[in-house]
């Protein structure tokens, strides 16, 4: 009896040490327990910048002591295969799901049915209008809208014209983006002109209403990019084409603020092209994407408040949000070295 007893609390021991540290369970009696702790990870897209450089953080974590996780799949900016992939990474033994789902009010059947099976859900960038999440990781998308306003806002004077490329308004980022922009507009530049152009996250899109736009209003001061890595390099060129890419500081200057982060725009910034950008963390939405699936799978519970990482966790309607730190990035510290996209192979 005695022997029986001391097994079972090592083997419950061994098997407590294995979920804190987010590791899969191996055992020589039950094979299939390997599965039990992996994590199951659909990326929303590839076709950006911005989630390229979240893909590759995740393949490093993953690759240097990060949880056990399943084979990572990718959605293609598409929810109803978000859906079918969640499925299947279920299907393979994932006992928590991290996704980033662009269409946040298409996901909420998916996330009950995730916790009707107690599976726990990290939701990466976006938060979903409904359904249980673990946690939500993200940057606080208001908060881009609003400092991006002030920022044109400020170097405008308060008076001008500026075109808005939005982005999808099905996303909680497009309409937290936008709603805020529009209200801090309203509220604090009233002499300015905003025009609102809906682009669903896409640079092809962006790029002709922006082009239609400049030929009916030849007097256009600014533009915010609610996606610079999506609207970047077509609304670059576009104005390139036109003439209309005077440097930073020079008449003729049309004022540009966008948000994400990512190497190209920092590159822009140093050539006096691009104003401002909000850098988005990628390195930092992959690591807390594994730290909060590690810590589901471990049983551990947050509350609101402060975290140790810089940010500051906040009670949602339909669980909890970790809001990151997104900081605003001009010429005066585009080569601070903290800044994810200087820390990349892209920004070296």
């Amino acid at each position: 009896m005695r022997t029986r007893t001391t097994g079972a609390a090592v083997a419950a021991a061994v098997l407590a040490l294995a979920l804190l540290a987010g590791a899969a369970v191996l055992t020589g009696c039950n094979r299939a327990s390997d599965a039990t702790g992996r994590i199951g990870i659909d990326v929303p897209r590839t076709d950006t910048d911005f989630w390229d450089s979240y893909q590759d953080h995740l393949k490093a974590d993953l690759a240097h002591g990060g949880p056990a996780a399943l084979p990572l799949a990718n959605s293609q900016n598409d929810i109803g295969k978000v859906v079918s992939d969640v499925q299947a990474l279920t299907g393979q033994g994932a006992r928590a799901i991290v996704i980033a789902p662009q269409d946040t009010g298409a996901i909420t059947a998916e996330l009950r049915r995730l916790a009707d099976r107690r599976i726990p859900v990290v939701s990466i960038d976006t938060r979903p209008d409904d359904g249980p999440v673990y946690m939500v990781v993200r940057a606080d998308n208001r908060a881009y809208g609003e400092r991006s306003c002030v920022f044109l806002g400020e170097r405008l004077g308060g008076h001008g014209r500026v075109a808005e490329l939005q982005g999808d308004l099905s996303s909680i980022n497009g309409r937290d983006r936008s709603e805020a922009f529009a209200a801090c507009m309203k509220r604090r530049y009233p002499g300015i002109t905003v025009h609102e152009l809906a682009t669903d996250w896409k640079g092809e899109v962006a790029s002709a209403k922006l082009q239609s736009l400049l030929a009916q209003h030849h007097d256009l001061d600014g533009v915010y990019l609610q996606a610079g890595g999506a609207f970047l390099q077509p609304v670059l060129a576009l104005l390139r084409q036109r003439g209309l890419l005077e440097p930073v500081g020079t008449p003729g200057h049309l004022t540009l603020v966008s948000n994400d982060g990512i190497p190209d725009e920092l590159a822009a910034i140093r050539a006096g092209t691009l104003d401002a950008t909000l850098s988005q963390p990628a390195d930092l939405y992959a690591r807390y994407a594994l730290y909060y699936a590690r810590a589901a799978l471990a049983g551990k519970t947050f509350r609101p408040g402060p975290t140790d990482h810089g940010s500051t966790i906040v009670r949602i309607k339909n669980g909890l949000e970790d809001q990151l730190p997104a900081p605003l990035v001009t010429k005066e510290n585009v080569d601070d070295p903290h800044l994810w996209a200087n820390q990349s192979e892209q920004g070296k």
